[in-house]
């Protein structure tokens, strides 16, 4: 496939801007001379190394570049990775926003907090259904995953039709009945396809990913055998999961009770719309947890991805308002641990193990979650059905896209050719065939919420933050076995500091973090992920409060 700059008008770009070559921040643009169309608007979580950093989205250079050529940001399904970045995005180019209906009241959640609501358009689709958008008709299909109210897209354009899955697998016992519309992925296939674009998250996995009912007989095993409460973690977005969760309860004579902002807004939001069923008198309010009898309750937790202060977190360090987990309580973990998570959430784990927890986590002993995404045998149904004349794997590392590419290869059903891209490299379809185009700018924003403002490099800004303000750096010596904090806390810092009340800022912020530290229990001490976490917030607070400046601090803790 050759370099090739078109000049003609009537070809078809597809450019991606992110989800090609990292997991996470999905987001595609197609382009039809002067009409862009985007497809989701994802961010991820950054590793450990983005210091200070919340949330990485992708880089939208390109789309504020031809910012009045863009009609609309269409959504394939409510997970964060495909809207999480949407607040961010909307306020550079505010175009109308199209999706379902729980997908669209997910981001009306996330507009909201950004106060962005009334500013932007949200236009509901239903599957079957079609939208017109400039030179684009777009039919929405059903398919299943591991939240509601899921589509692929099925874009007409004047060169042909581009289908693009979004997440999938093919659930043939749907736990709310709604199918995979297999026979509009046959239509189209019948009718001929330009391009498939297909999930490749999965396609490590031979054969097919199990259907969601699957997990019921071992978690009502469990919570039928469990001798106290069973606290169980799983996505909240998940709203499958947890409404068999709701059943099992029901059946082993238990009440529910949820906790964790993400688990209540979601169980809230799916409840008015119908996509979850509660009987009266089955959930138990958070502040009633302590005061309820442990045999017959079941509390669903957010923060399966042991996120830092997620209820699941602070449950394990016995720091949650509400509960606490005891010696014979079942701790439940329903949900894939996500690559480069697995050391938070195994210290996390430890802690429940430490205070004599019935701790299961992994599919061992019989399945107690499954994914979300199609396995290889769901993958080659999807191509065969399209049979398209270009196929580009989407959603994945590089060796993901490349072992679909290979997956393709070997079903020899893709008539044209199997383009293998990532992030920022546009093809372009014309009538003659295919062309890899000039690349255009692709990457990654880091974010830092507390200021809302995009950091477009994260180098220039931490050197930007530490020229202005500086570095703290706390040392603790705390003692590995009792937990005691050894000496007075050493404050050193850098490029910080007003002259005047220099030593009684600093004799402030030792006792600041002395406190810190006494006030948390000897749990928490033993994890330096929380207790850092922990000072570094209080801290951050005390030196706002005096000084008006945002320090970047790094706590140190030496073991003793």
């Amino acid at each position: 496939m050759s370099k090739h700059l078109s000049k003609n008008k009537s070809s078809l770009l597809a450019i991606p801007l992110g989800g090609l070559g990292e997991f996470g921040m999905n987001m595609m643009v197609l382009r039809y001379g002067d009409d862009i169309i985007v497809i989701d608007c994802g961010m991820m979580f950054p590793e450990s190394e983005l210091l200070g950093v919340d949330l990485v989205i992708p880089d939208i250079t390109y789309l504020k570049q031809n910012r009045e050529k863009v009609r609309a940001i269409i959504l394939t399904h409510g997970h964060e990775d495909h809207i999480g970045a949407l607040s961010y995005i909307l306020r550079d180019v505010n175009v109308p926003v199209y999706g379902t209906r729980f997908t669209l009241a997910l981001a009306k959640k996330r507009l909201e907090e950004a106060g962005l609501l009334d500013k932007v358009k949200l236009r509901e689709v239903l599957p079957t259904r079609k939208a017109e958008i400039g030179p684009f008709e777009i039919e929405f299909i059903a398919v299943t995953h591991s939240t509601v109210d899921c589509v692929a897209l099925a874009i007409r354009t004047p060169i042909g039709v581009v289908i693009h899955t979004g997440d999938f697998k093919i659930d043939q016992t749907p736990v709310d009945g709604a199918p995979f519309d297999l026979h509009a992925f046959a239509r189209y296939g019948n009718e001929g396809v330009l391009a498939l674009f297909s999930d490749s998250t999965n396609v490590e996995r031979p054969g097919f990913t199990p259907s969601e009912r699957v997990v019921v007989p071992r978690l009502e095993e469990l919570c039928r055998m469990a001798p106290r409460k069973v606290v169980l973690s799983c996505f909240a977005s998940s709203i499958h999961r947890i409404q068999q969760v709701i059943e099992i309860a029901q059946r082993v004579g238990r009440k529910v009770a949820f906790v964790g902002r993400s688990m209540v807004d979601n169980v809230e939001i799916a409840h008015s719309m119908d996509l979850i069923k509660i009987p009266d008198g089955m959930v138990v309010r958070p502040q009633d947890i302590r005061a309820f009898d442990p045999k017959k309750l079941i509390v669903l937790a957010s923060g399966s991805q042991a996120e830092p202060m997620s209820s699941l977190s602070r449950i394990a360090v016995d720091s949650h308002r509400f509960v606490t987990v005891d010696e014979n309580d079942s701790v439940i973990l329903s949900a894939r641990i996500i690559p480069g998570n697995d050391k938070a959430i195994f210290r996390m784990l430890d802690h429940m193990f430490r205070r004599r927890a019935l701790v299961y986590y992994d599919n061992s002993a019989g399945t107690i979650h499954v994914s979300g995404h199609a396995s290889q045998e769901e993958q080659k149904l999807v191509l065969q059905l399209v049979r398209p004349k270009y196929f580009i794997p989407v959603h994945g590392e590089y060796r993901q896209l490349f072992r679909h590419a290979a997956l393709a290869h070997q079903l020899g059903v893709v008539s044209g050719e199997v383009l293998l891209i990532e992030d920022g490299q546009p093809i372009e379809f014309t009538a003659e065939g295919a062309y890899r185009t000039e690349p255009v700018t692709a990457g990654r924003v880091l974010v830092d919420s507390g200021s809302l403002e995009a950091i477009e490099e994260f180098v220039i800004r931490d050197r930007k933050h530490l020229s202005e303000d500086g570095v703290v750096v706390p040392i603790i010596a705390i003692d590995k076995h009792t937990g005691k904090v050894e000496s007075t806390p050493e404050i050193v810092t850098r490029g910080f500091l007003p002259s005047e009340n220099t030593q009684e800022l600093v004799n402030g912020a030792r006792e600041m973090v002395l406190r810190t530290v006494e006030q948390s229990n000897s749990e928490e001490k033993k994890d330096w992920g929380v207790i850092k976490e922990k000072i570094r917030v209080d801290l951050k607070k005390y030196i706002n409060k005096h000084t008006s400046k945002r320090p970047m601090i790094l706590p140190v803790i030496l073991e003793i």
